[in-house]
């Protein structure tokens, strides 16, 4: 006599369980899967990814942090930090600026709200008259001039939040070359110490090529690697449409504080939020 046995998990009625909306969900068994997984499946990505130099640490800013041009300007940037945040923060130096870029970010619930109340911050740090003159006596005009000036500017005034960095040329999609209108960090300072993509997107990326474009009349695209926490600054330059920006689509990072505090799982970092349209 033939006698058919039933695997374990089809013996057992199925349940109703809850899900996490106290709806009743019953659970089907699936039948045993025979064969290899078709090519179809794709794996699923990984939740975190390690960025940045593994074994190679972080270099000293302690001679740049000297300099007298570089302790005026944070000092100025935290100043409008404070005014925008209401609140300072206990910690000095670099690792304030941190601690309020935190503060910052765990402010809003929406990304684009942080993307606004940092490009707020950047307009704060020059007169109010000085931006539309810009657009109107340089940017206009002279498009080219203006790109280049504005990349030595950053070279020399955004060290001490950037790291070391230096004046290179930038390839636009026609073949052309700017010359002298981009800036190459080569580890990015502010990257490293966040450890956390949405930060360097809605707190340094988005409303810093938003300033650029709508404030100052010049295109700019940044273009950061987590790799190695480089990135590149292209003046003149419009940023490529979020499907196509890498950076949009990036996981968490290993050492992200944010996804630390919430033991959040995902598939790319959920705290990045496409540009906001401003006018």
């Amino acid at each position: 006599m033939q006698v058919a046995i039933r695997p374990a998990a089809a013996q057992r009625s199925a349940q109703p369980t809850r899900n996490a909306r106290g709806c009743s969900v019953r659970a089907i068994a699936s039948p045993p899967r025979i064969g290899p997984i078709s090519s179809v499946e794709a794996p699923t990505p990984p939740a975190t990814r390690q960025a940045g130099p593994a074994d190679v640490p972080a270099p000293s800013y302690e001679e740049i942090d000297r300099k007298a041009m570089n302790v005026l300007v944070m000092s100025l940037f935290r100043r409008k930090m404070v005014d925008a945040l209401g609140v300072d923060s206990q910690q000095q130096g670099y690792a304030g600026i941190v601690d309020l870029t935190r503060k910052l970010n765990n402010k809003y619930r929406n990304p684009v709200d942080t993307q606004e109340a940092t490009r707020a911050i950047l307009k704060a740090l020059f007169p109010s008259w000085l931006l539309p003159a810009f657009r109107m006596l340089f940017a206009k005009p002279m498009p080219d001039f203006s790109c280049r000036l504005n990349a030595v500017a950053t070279a020399l005034t955004c060290q001490w939040l950037m790291g070391p960095c230096k004046v290179n040329d930038v390839e636009f999609d026609d073949g052309t070359v700017g010359k002298g209108q981009g800036v190459f960090v080569e580890r990015c300072r502010y990257l490293e110490e966040t450890g956390c993509a949405s930060v360097c997107i809605n707190s340094c990326k988005v409303p810093t090529q938003t300033f650029f474009a709508r404030d100052m009349g010049i295109p700019l695209t940044m273009t950061p690697n987590y790799d190695d926490f480089s990135c590149q600054f292209s003046f003149g330059k419009a940023p490529p449409s979020v499907k196509l920006d890498g950076a949009f689509t990036t996981a968490c990072f290993n050492q992200c504080p944010s996804k630390k505090a919430r033991g959040a799982v995902a598939t790319a970092c959920g705290g990045i939020d496409p540009p906001a349209k401003q006018n």
